[in-house]
């Protein structure tokens, strides 16, 4: 049975040990006193066999998951041939993606060599007998985890410590892993970013003025050095970036104003879905309504007056990225307004104030931690968009901060070094996971000056 049907069958099992185990624990309560005889309610002894039931099996199948693959990949290898065995990872992946074809029958055996064959006869044979053996351990597993919580309910036993110590253990272990996996991307990225600043210095990286990250193949070629210069992708970022929170800062804040506290209920009901319809709409049609209606405007209007414009610009872009985000920052700001509690609006207009100083002087301080983190949220929006700057902006890497011309963006190169077939020994390919850091770099700026702005204005207002 496959892990995706085991998981349905695991939780059928949890509950059918959660209904006999509340059972038992009325049960035993006793016609004398009922449920006044236990240490905890019904409710817990149920509990804790459904946890008995469900965790040992969910680990098991987990473990079982992650180390199946690996384990008959290392069975099929060696019982290859010595001439067959591969020298290096990458022929092992050919050979197994070579043996899993004809064992899925994508390939005729007939192509193939004998020994193949009988490797791929003997990989589904390892696949069918793992399948039959992980189905019986893990419904025995949990078949004997619920017998020995249901034995274990008895009136002496406080089932409640014991369920809130576990979904203690659980509540840390999600937490955990959420710290572990950005632990794990951050230094997976230094990692590579290290091996990066060793075929480039870091000098040129970060104070380089020109972009050209594209090296030979061949040693024998002419241009293999390439330039990596990151400054004209910091600043296109950058100026697209301050374009669009120059237009949703003010017209997503002004908006959750008049929503939260001037417009009508009627209004209200209206404006507010059609401005989260906003988040609602992918960025590649963003990007098309920039490429084929925002960009040429521009351009007409710049010729007009006697400007120069390109055909994609950084106005265009970061114009409509603006609109995109918009919700983000209207939305959370209504919420965050509408939160403030009442009794400091009606404090405020008992003394006299005005409902816009009120508005000034009273919700808008109390409302400005989540105000910063709306705006927040909307930066780093803007900061990681990539299919409106590439159908509006371009991808030339210009050093300009004029933003009617062509720029490009940091995660835009990043989706072009890793496009297309690479060696990830590069310093081409290399260079996109510089760029993630200097990206993850900008924006734990972002935030601390972000948190630094809330502490500042709310020691004010305290």
């Amino acid at each position: 049975m496959q892990t995706a049907n085991l998981l349905p069958l695991i939780l059928v099992i949890a509950v059918i040990a959660y209904g006999l185990a509340y059972m038992r624990s009325r049960s035993v309560a006793g016609p004398l006193g009922g449920i006044r005889n236990l240490k905890a309610l019904p409710f817990y002894y149920a509990a804790r066999a459904a946890l008995w039931c469900a965790i040992p099996a969910l680990i098991v199948l987990s473990a079982w998951a992650a180390f199946e693959g690996k384990v008959i990949q290392s069975l099929v290898v060696s019982s290859l041939p010595a001439e067959l065995l591969p020298q290096s990872a990458g022929e092992a992946s050919l050979l197994m993606s070579q043996i899993n074809n004809v064992a899925a029958g994508k390939l005729n055996p007939d192509f193939v060599p004998a020994d193949v064959v009988g490797a791929a006869d003997m990989l589904g044979t390892l696949k069918a007998q793992s399948s039959q053996f992980k189905t019986v351990l893990v419904v025995l597993i949990s078949v004997l985890g619920a017998a020995f919580a249901w034995s274990r309910v008895q009136p002496q036993i406080n089932a409640r410590e014991n369920v809130e110590r576990t979904l203690r253990w659980i509540f840390f272990a999600c937490a955990a892993l959420a710290v572990l996996t950005t632990v794990g991307i951050v230094f997976s990225v230094i990692f590579e970013t290290v091996r990066f600043f060793g075929k480039v210095p870091i000098t040129e990286f970060l104070f380089g003025t020109s972009w050209s990250p594209q090296t030979a193949l061949r040693a024998d070629q002419v241009g293999s050095d390439g330039a990596f210069g990151v400054i004209p992708l910091f600043t296109g970022t950058l100026l697209i970036s301050a374009i669009a929170l120059l237009v949703a800062v003010p017209t997503g804040l002004l908006s959750a104003v008049y929503l939260s506290e001037y417009a009508s209920k009627s209004a209200r009901s209206i404006i507010k879905p059609l401005l989260e319809m906003l988040a609602g709409v992918p960025t590649v049609v963003y990007g098309f309504f920039a490429a084929l209606t925002v960009a040429p405007f521009i351009r007409d209007l710049a010729e007009m007056i006697g400007l120069e414009a390109s055909s994609q610009s950084a106005l265009a872009a970061g114009l409509v990225m603006g609109i995109m985000i918009i919700p983000f920052v209207s939305s959370l700001s209504d919420d965050v307004i509408n939160a403030v509690p009442r009794t400091l609006r009606d404090g405020s207009l008992a003394l006299g104030a005005t409902q816009s100083e009120t508005m000034k002087n009273v919700i808008f301080p109390a409302a400005l931690p989540g105000i910063m983190g709306g705006i927040l949220l909307a930066a780093s929006r803007a900061i990681g968009e990539t299919m409106i700057v590439v159908m509006a902006a371009g991808l030339a890497a210009n050093l300009t901060a004029n933003p009617l011309e062509s720029v490009t963006t940091v995660t835009v190169q990043i989706v072009t070094l890793l496009t297309g077939d690479q060696e990830f020994d590069s310093a081409k390919t290399l260079a996109a996971f510089a760029l993630g850091m200097m990206l993850f770099i900008l924006t734990l700026a972002l935030n601390m000056i972000a948190l630094k702005v809330v502490r500042k204005y709310r020691e004010q207002y305290d």
